[in-house]
């Protein structure tokens, strides 16, 4: 027997079913979504950004820094320089321009240096009250540094050396840098005094005063800190003597700085002679010199004959015998590589720029202590 059911809907009316109850349940989902979305409008934010997000120029200088890390300099700088176009208001935009000079000096050869001497000067002229310009500057005098020569070749790089260290000595001079600029500063004047002993010996050797004196002159006035300063006076008074009696007697005080500024020297004794034989009167030694010198003979470094032979393969300057000074090195400026006198006030007991004079030797034996190594001060460039 068939049974009859209820007769089935037209397919038309269950598909007209179907979406009323999806537009109603679509109108209910949209209901609780506006109501949630009203609820949170009204909440505070308590963390505006995510916890675990970066802010984009943020991020940008963390990947330059991994970059300049792993000796991708080209990568690093041009995220950094997309960092300061981008975001030039950021934070991290004097962070990047100091990164930026820091990879062409990581970066080294010539014209990477020279780069990166443009970069730390615009560092400097635009963020000059920043802590990190005086890291900038002692990067400029480093650059220098890295590019001395030795004694007898072009001296224009250790001019500017100088130059540059002496500029971070009197401008910034509570800096941790002051006092590993003050060892380099002594470091490159023996490089530029130990050129002009080598020439003015030579002249001297070959008896031609008229040529020797000058040199040993300046030599004598500029740095009396120079590991043969007592060698280049004895020369010059030497030299004077020779010349005639009209300038013997200029060779008296040139032997009396080296019985009372060097009494340690191997030339005090024939300075005291060659001063009775003038008839000139003989000095006491200096008490400060005294300590100066026998702390340097303790603390200091003489190049051997293998430093020697090893530096005839070498294009840096042997700067060991400048290691364990403790005289202030001269703070005047000099010659052609100085660009007019420089910034602040010289240190004390040093004289004023162009007056021809030189800096008093000064040497405290109670504050510096004998244990004390000048060495410590930093290790040398790579």
């Amino acid at each position: 027997m068939i049974q009859l059911g209820e007769p089935k809907q037209p397919r038309v009316l269950q598909q007209e079913d179907f979406l009323r109850r999806a537009t109603w349940a679509v109108l209910v989902i949209l209901s609780l979504v506006a109501v949630e979305g009203c609820t949170l409008r009204r909440r505070p934010l308590e963390t505006p950004i995510i916890s675990d997000s970066q802010q984009p120029d943020q991020d940008l200088f963390d990947r330059a820094m991994s970059d300049l890390e792993h000796s991708r300099y080209t990568i690093a700088r041009l995220t950094l320089q997309t960092l300061i176009n981008t975001y030039p208001d950021s934070e991290y935009v004097a962070k990047s321009k100091l990164m930026i000079a820091d990879s062409w000096y990581r970066e080294g050869g010539s014209s990477g240096l020279l780069q990166a001497e443009a970069e730390y000067r615009d560092f400097i002229t635009f963020f000059p009250t920043m802590p990190e310009a005086a890291e900038a500057q002692m990067r400029v005098a480093m650059i220098h540094y890295r590019e001395m020569e030795k004694p007898d070749r072009d001296p224009t790089h250790a001019r500017r050396a100088e130059q540059e260290f002496q500029k971070l000595f009197l401008n910034y001079p509570d800096t941790p840098f002051a006092p590993l600029a003050l060892q380099r500063l002594r470091e490159v004047q023996e490089v530029l005094a130990d050129g002009l002993f080598e020439v003015g010996r030579f002249y001297f050797i070959q008896g031609a005063d008229g040529a020797a004196q000058p040199r040993l002159k300046e030599l004598t006035e500029r740095y009396p800190n120079f590991s043969q300063a007592d060698t280049s006076l004895f020369l010059m008074g030497r030299s004077l003597e020779r010349t005639g009696e009209k300038t013997a007697g200029e060779a008296a005080p040139y032997y009396a700085r080296i019985v009372q500024d060097y009494p340690l020297s191997e030339h005090a004794e024939e300075a005291k002679k060659r001063l009775t034989a003038l008839g000139a009167p003989i000095p006491s030694p200096d008490p400060v010199a005294v300590a100066r010198m026998t702390y340097e003979n303790t603390h200091g470094q003489r190049p051997g004959v293998l430093d020697k032979v090893r530096g005839a393969f070498h294009r840096r300057p042997n700067v060991a015998a400048a290691q364990g000074k403790v005289g202030l090195p001269t703070m005047t400026a000099q010659g052609p590589a100085q660009a007019g006198v420089l910034a602040g006030a010289p240190a004390s007991g040093s004289a004023s720029p162009g007056t021809g004079s030189t800096q008093t030797l000064v040497f405290d034996p109670v504050t510096t202590p004998a244990s004390a190594d000048p060495r410590s001060s930093g290790s040398p460039p790579q």
